[in-house]
């Protein structure tokens, strides 16, 4: 492990101005996106789908990372050329997601832990080969009647860890990902109280594994109500209890946080990044790693059409530029107007 190369990638990943794409949907899930947006769920079509992102004129000014899934890293455009290779000449690392998904807890119905860890090690060193610099694995914490138990939150930040200790061992970067979903009819303390609850587990892991904090990026959830609640909290409500909530777990040796969208719309991501980077300084970048709230909008364009292509990458672009300005609290609602 190359501690410096390891903290470089780090910084490299939260430059100002910037943040991540995740593009690592599984081929079940983007095959059902496809299908609700009227497209046909092809191996060329997603591979098509991907180009379309990867090769947006000026994607780089605003992404400095993009998560890629198995199939995609081996993927190519149509000029032959890798997409990994695509994604460089735009100045973004390439990265790949490493967990096999969220399996049933045995012994504890309704929980669930992260598998993947079994061949980690060999696989970690092929997409090292392939030009992977980054990795990500996602952990799916579910609020519920007598859930999460200590158990399913202390068996999570087990597989975190480990996964984490093992990308730095061949050189790649983890982002450590505990999501505490927002589904659920939970309260907005509750739902800091279970966030706060797996980070502290998450960074004792961490610390037990000899995982250099410098070397890695932390990807939580914001601090939000359940989504079938009753209740409501005010944009600044939301940053600041993530912040409060971020500044009682997490090491200032973190050299970045970049949250996850979590089922938000995409204007309501960008306007809870907006305050949390509004509200001072912290120890550490508050940046984004977002998906679909960074996509839906450019596939819904795109809808498997050639001609559609530059319009959709026009949407993508602009989408990412509203998040970039929300790095330094800049986003208005304004830049939502004539160029969307």
């Amino acid at each position: 492990m190359e501690i410096a190369a390891l903290e470089k990638t780090a910084r490299q990943l939260v430059a100002p101005g910037k943040g991540i794409l995740a593009a690592d949907e599984s081929t079940g899930t983007l095959n059902k996106r496809f299908d609700e947006a009227g497209i046909p769920a092809t191996p060329e079509n997603r591979r098509a789908y991907r180009e379309m992102l990867f090769s947006a004129p000026g994607l780089g000014e605003f992404i400095s990372g993009v998560i890629l899934f198995d199939e995609t890293i081996r993927q190519k455009d149509r000029a032959g050329t890798l997409f990994v290779d695509v994604l460089q000449r735009q100045g973004i690392l390439p990265g790949i997601k490493v967990d096999t998904g969220a399996h049933s807890l045995a012994g504890f119905p309704g929980e669930k832990v992260t598998e993947g860890l079994d061949g980690l090690r060999d696989r970690l060193s092929s997409y090292s080969a392939m030009g992977a610099r980054f990795a990500k694995w996602r952990a799916v914490i579910e609020i519920g009647p007598d859930r999460p138990s200590h158990t399913c939150l202390a068996a999570n930040a087990h597989a975190l860890a480990r996964y984490a200790a093992l990308c730095q061992e061949s050189g790649i970067v983890p982002i450590v990902e505990p999501e505490v979903l927002m589904t659920g009819a939970h309260s907005f303390q509750r739902h800091f109280e279970v966030t706060r609850s797996i980070l502290i587990l998450v960074f004792q892991q961490l610390f037990e594994h000899r995982v250099h904090l410098g070397g890695m990026l932390l990807k939580p959830n914001m601090v939000l109500p359940g989504e079938a609640s009753r209740e409501s909290a005010s944009v600044e409500e939301v940053a600041a209890y993530t912040r409060r909530c971020l500044n009682e777990c997490v090491p200032s040796a973190v050299p970045g946080i970049v949250f996850l969208s979590g089922g938000q719309s995409e204007t309501d991501t960008t306007k809870h990044l907006n305050a949390l980077n509004g509200q001072g300084a912290t120890p550490w970048t508050l940046s984004f790693s977002f998906g679909r709230a960074l996509q839906e909008q450019a596939l819904k364009t795109w809808r498997g059409k050639e001609e559609n292509t530059a319009s959709a990458q026009a949407i993508l672009r602009h989408r990412a530029s509203c998040n970039a300005a929300a790095l330094t609290g800049s986003y208005t609602t304004a830049m939502e107007g004539p160029s969307r």
